[in-house]
């Protein structure tokens, strides 16, 4: 069965069929054709297994999430945050690549969404960096890979996704997802160094003390977000889950009553977006807890612990290398949400048998999964990126190479260095 629903599922997805409906489709024949497995299953299974699979406390926050990052979006922060980081080092060598990066870092820990980050602050940064000189594939190709970190840094969307699956703290994958954030970010700005060598980039002049203080005035609304939230969190004043519904208070309140950017005119479309991108996210998710429950019932994790086991001959250092390439393939070809779902359950099991621990296997599974967002044939990131300067996709991805050798070193760093995820991990309580 499970061969099955693989095969009908790859053949929909090369038929350019969407993903989510990809999932849905080939789970949906398998249950009609389940009897001819010797396992009949009622087609009205289909339905109760979406709704059992989105109907998680935790899931909760992924729509408030998405509504929190769209305000701070309407709301002006990203312009504020770039205003911000330029002021303070975008005089210095390769400085816009700092702000790039370091702004990225930032709107992650808000918008959680990698093709949002790059949506957001890409109109105001690829500009910014070619006027200064810099190679318009290379920065596209920089904010491209910079916005896949919103994926890493708390708090993630796919934290919560992956949370939901493994059964493991939120606030510990939040807190883990930190360091290695950091680490991604200073790899993509040695890339871009290196990328950049032979441009001729003109300095942005220095700002001066009133400068930076004022924009700093303008900023320090923006610049608390992430404290409220995290802060609230680690300091045990909220869930995770309730963070979310913090945080879009908190970004109701500054856009409306301080930045005085979101009013009636933008509101409904804010809540439009906001519904429309959780609809797909949450439709994909529903899609894939089907097929990812229709694997468990075929029993093809247990082949696969057991096969992955025999091949590995049970070392932690083999194992790894095999799963970071699966996860590095499927980047490749499904967006986040579904490889999680579709691999979460077949590997995971075999890591915790040789003591790799859950919260570790989460991070440096979302950090592949965040270079498959500017690795192609998928890599949502370069389209979203393409489109700001509507230049062709494959002028972007000559100049990604770098940034894909960068963060495939930084996720080596990350896999074997696991302390890296699992100091903050450790130290953060738990909670949903």
């Amino acid at each position: 069965m499970a061969f099955v629903l693989f095969g009908l599922f790859f053949i929909l997805v090369f038929l350019n069929v969407p993903i989510a409906v990809a999932l849905g489709l080939s789970s949906i024949l398998v249950l009609a054709l389940s009897a001819s497995f010797g396992i009949p299953l009622p087609l009205e299974m289909f339905p109760n297994l979406m709704y059992s699979g989105i109907g998680k406390f935790a899931l909760l926050a992924i729509p408030y999430f998405i509504m929190a990052g769209l305000i701070m979006e309407y709301a002006g922060i990203s312009k504020r945050l770039i205003r911000f980081a330029s002021a303070c080092i975008g005089h210095t060598n390769s400085g816009l690549i700092i702000v790039v990066v370091a702004v990225s870092c930032f709107f992650a820990a808000i918008s959680g969404s990698g093709p949002a980050t790059v949506a957001a602050l890409g109109a105001i940064l690829i500009p910014a960096m070619v006027s200064a000189g810099y190679n318009k594939g290379l920065s596209t190709a920089l904010m491209s890979s910079s916005g896949a970190i919103g994926i890493i840094i708390p708090p993630s969307i796919l934290y919560v996704v992956y949370a939901s699956i493994a059964d493991v703290s939120v606030g510990k994958i939040f807190a883990g997802g930190l360091f290695p954030g950091i680490l991604l970010g200073a790899a993509f700005v040695f890339a871009a160094m290196y990328g950049s060598r032979k441009d001729s980039i003109t300095k942005q002049p220095k700002a001066s003390a009133k400068e930076r203080w004022d924009a700093f005035k303008d900023a320090v609304w923006g610049l608390l977000t992430p404290v409220v939230i995290l802060g609230g969190i680690y300091g045990g004043v909220f869930t995770p889950t309730e963070s979310a519904g913090v945080a879009i208070i908190y970004g109701l309140f500054v856009g409306i009553f301080i930045y005085k950017e979101i009013n009636l005119k933008n509101i409904s479309k804010l809540f439009v977006d906001a519904a429309v991108m959780s609809a797909t996210v949450m439709y994909i998710i529903a899609c894939a807890s089907v097929f990812a429950w229709l694997l468990t019932t075929s029993h093809i994790a247990t082949d696969v612990s057991e096969a992955l086991l025999a091949f590995s001959g049970n070392n932690p250092i083999i194992l790894l290398i095999i799963v970071n390439i699966i996860f590095l393939i499927a980047g490749c070809f499904l967006d986040a949400n579904s490889a999680c779902y579709i691999l979460v359950p077949v590997l995971l099991p075999v890591c915790k048998q040789l003591g790799i621990d859950p919260i570790h296997f989460g991070v440096f599974m979302t950090v592949n999964l965040a270079i498959g967002l500017v690795t192609p044939p998928v890599g949502v990131n370069l389209y979203v990126g393409a489109s700001i300067l509507n230049i062709p996709v494959i002028d972007v991805i000559r100049k990604i190479i770098p940034f894909v050798i960068a963060g495939i070193i930084a996720l080596i760093i990350i896999t074997y260095i696991p302390q890296l995820t699992m100091f903050m991990a450790n130290l953060a309580g738990g909670g949903r």
